[in-house]
């Protein structure tokens, strides 16, 4: 398979670090509005003609086309901030290259009730093209990363294995993770943490979705290994707008453990006015306040070795089996340390970018496969998890005591 794998960040190293010894991986041209930071990691893979480096602009949708068919790439990988989706996604059906993302198409308020109902949901703009990728015969596969990726392939398998009924899926991201000695240090992209913790969070019950106040319904939830109850809140997530496409639930939530320091400087983040995306001028020049704020934070990739603790990110699944209550909760855990040791790569960009790669995998020997814009539910688990187990990715499921923790 030939990948055109744009953004090289974060995540976007982790997924190339991962692909450059999989027979998969035929080619994987490494494109990044900053070219010398595609450079440099071609260059660490071995350059070309299996990693050669570009420079692209995620806005124009022609670049894109231009680039995917003159390095006759079978899949344009999207590994930048969510607001580049678009461009990418319908620059890569004018190639007649499949796709996929870790992330979907923004979401845009209610105009007059942003926390009872949803304006344009996370996704929307996407799934409205699916008619199109299905003319071409071509995958657009949507939230294929860790969450939305692996906790919506978590979903499919306890509703395949499981549960007779499932009743309600809520996915937990949390853990014991810190970055000591910073103030303040997102860790992934600034524009995606606010994207996702200071929209309206959306909410799948009594079939449709609605929305709530940012940060809303604080829930002890008690995660495995060792680490015990953490508060998790609400956030606006793909997973929530995906899983009901594809699974029979009543109800879909997702929660984040942000802590109650971090929601305090989100909160005043906001009240600020510094997570404006429009542009105000300061001393003759026009600036927009979060690229400012962008500019000031701490770059996630750079803080790989500061990283300690775990993450935990997992679906916590409540129905029925053999006519009794059950509850599951499976996970994947990642230690930041041992990661580092490892692959020396940052946690949560490791435990990102493994998700595409298993996936493209898939999509290479065919185990996966299909036209038109699906979701990570739509295929089946059993071959995904096997890969982990191949691989040797830490996965696991524990049994809940039905009752004891109620989601909220």
């Amino acid at each position: 398979m030939r990948v055109l794998l744009i953004g090289v960040g974060t995540v976007g190293e982790a997924i190339a670090r991962i692909s450059a010894t999989a027979d998969w991986c035929e080619a994987m041209i490494l494109a990044d509005y900053d070219e010398s930071r595609a450079r440099t990691l071609s260059d660490a893979l071995g350059g070309a003609p299996k990693f050669p480096s570009v420079k692209i602009d995620a806005r124009d949708p022609a670049a894109i086309t231009e680039l995917a068919r003159a390095h006759r790439a079978d899949l344009v990988m999207n590994a930048v901030d969510p607001q580049f989706v678009m461009p990418i996604f319908t620059g890569a059906l004018e190639a007649d290259a499949h796709y996929m993302d870790m992330a979907v198409s923004l979401s845009k308020p209610h105009p007059d009730r942003p926390f009872e109902v949803p304006g344009v949901k996370l996704g929307d703009e996407q799934f409205a093209m699916d008619s199109a990728w299905k003319a071409r015969g071509k995958l657009a596969l949507v939230g294929m990363g860790m969450d939305p990726g692996l906790t919506d392939v978590f979903a499919a398998h306890a509703a395949k294995h499981a549960f007779d009924e499932v009743h309600e899926v809520h996915v937990r991201d949390g853990g014991d993770l810190e970055i000591p000695g910073f103030a303040f240090a997102p860790v992934f992209s600034i524009w995606t943490t606010i994207e996702e913790c200071l929209n309206p969070p959306i909410i799948w019950e009594n079939g449709d979705w609605h929305t709530t106040e940012p940060f809303s319904a604080p829930e002890s939830f008690p995660f495995p290994e060792g680490i015990g109850p953490v508060e998790c809140v609400n956030v606006e997530h793909e997973e929530v707008v995906l899983i009901p496409r594809w699974l029979s639930t009543r109800k879909a939530t997702f929660k984040y453990a942000l802590g109650a320091d971090f929601i305090e400087k989100l909160k005043t983040i906001h009240a600020l006015g510094m997570d404006r995306t429009d542009r105000v001028r300061v001393g003759g020049v026009e600036v927009a306040p979060r690229d400012v704020l962008a500019a000031i934070t701490p770059d996630p990739i750079s803080l790989g070795d500061k990283f300690r603790g775990r993450a935990v990110v997992g679906t916590w699944v409540l129905g029925l089996k053999d006519g009794k209550p059950r509850e599951t909760f499976a996970y994947q855990m990642a230690d930041a340390e041992e990661i580092w040791s490892r692959f020396g790569l940052q946690v949560v960009g490791w435990q990102t970018g493994f998700n595409p790669t298993i996936a493209m995998e898939l999509l290479a020997t065919g185990a996966w496969s299909g036209a038109g814009v699906l979701g990570p539910e739509a295929f089946d688990p059993d071959p995904y998890l096997g890969l982990l187990d191949l691989h040797g990715i830490h996965h696991a499921v524990v049994e809940m005591e039905p009752g004891a923790h109620r989601p909220t």
